[in-house]
């Protein structure tokens, strides 16, 4: 896969709904039944983080669910990526991005969302043919201010900002013309998970769908 065909794929998986879900669960048995509840609610990209030891059977129990596209966040090396095609993932997101996981991702034929924080990086990733990225960590590097300076030379670039998006300041950066969605976990509390509230956990995601 060419960084182009990857980027493309990784744009179209992202115009799906405004708000991407960032997901840490912690217990696979929460797996299905989250799933159907986000993209009942209208958000069918979701993003699990491989930061649990369920991460990759998370994502293997969620690929199953009809209607949803399931990614796999938190991928820092070549073997993450080939774990995460294994588990069923459709496309990979990273915090940032190095030559190795990039290698790997079109190896792998694994559209990723590479990430990327400053100028200089959004044009290393543009360089190499991604037009497609991750701002993160989005409040830390500055926010939605920031994410509009970084727009207005490089307008060929598109974002989702990730890190602090919240129901308070996800308008801000759905309002820039370089962002095409953002990722958020407030849709998915662990209280509600843990309760096995999938009908709040629905309307949470109707309110994001509808940002």
């Amino acid at each position: 896969m060419t960084p182009q065909d990857a980027s493309a794929a990784a744009l179209k998986i992202c115009r799906m709904a405004p708000i991407v879900p960032v997901l840490v669960v912690d217990d696979a048995k929460d797996a299905a039944p989250l799933a159907q509840a986000l993209v009942a609610g209208g958000l069918p990209a979701l993003e699990v983080t491989l930061r649990t030891p369920a991460a990759l059977e998370v994502i293997r129990e969620m690929a199953s669910v009809a209607g949803g596209f399931v990614g796999a966040g938190t991928l820092l090396t070549p073997a993450d990526v080939l774990a995460a095609k294994d588990a069923g993932a459709t496309f990979g997101v990273s915090p940032g991005a190095t030559d190795r996981l990039l290698d790997a991702c079109e190896d792998a034929d694994l559209p990723l969302l590479p990430g990327a924080a400053t100028a200089s990086e959004a044009m290393r990733l543009l360089e190499r043919g991604y037009k497609m990225l991750k701002f993160f960590p989005a409040e830390a590097s500055g926010g939605a201010p920031a994410l509009k300076a970084i727009g207005a030379p490089i307008p060929q670039v598109s974002f989702c900002p990730t890190g602090g998006v919240s129901p308070s300041n996800a308008k801000e950066y759905l309002s820039l013309p370089n962002v095409v969605c953002a990722g958020g976990s407030w849709v998915a509390p662990k209280d509600l998970v843990k309760a096995g509230d999938w009908a709040g956990i629905t309307a949470l995601a109707k309110a994001a769908a509808a940002l």
